[in-house]
């Protein structure tokens, strides 16, 4: 699975959740920098995993620190899922 996939996918749900977002997002950022709160975010990682239809543990999401490290786990599970 590409990444631009993956964030095509993070994007649609980041602009679900968080209303008001206008610019390009940038995969280097992160979520509270387009003013996520954790409620959003845990929405926009699930909305992700049931689109993408990947499985990642909490334990596994705990050290990500921004949208490119979100994209990095969905492509490691996307990998040992095919």
């Amino acid at each position: 699975m590409e990444r631009e996939e993956i964030l095509k996918v993070i994007e649609k749900h980041l602009i679900k959740s968080v209303p008001g977002i206008t610019e390009k997002i940038d995969a280097d950022k992160k979520f509270t920098d387009y003013g996520a709160n954790s409620l959003d975010i845990v929405e926009i990682v699930s909305g992700t995993m049931r689109e993408l239809k990947i499985k990642i543990p909490r334990t596994e999401l705990s050290d990500i620190k921004n949208i490119s490290g979100l994209i990095d786990k969905f492509q490691a599970f996307a990998t040992t899922k095919a």
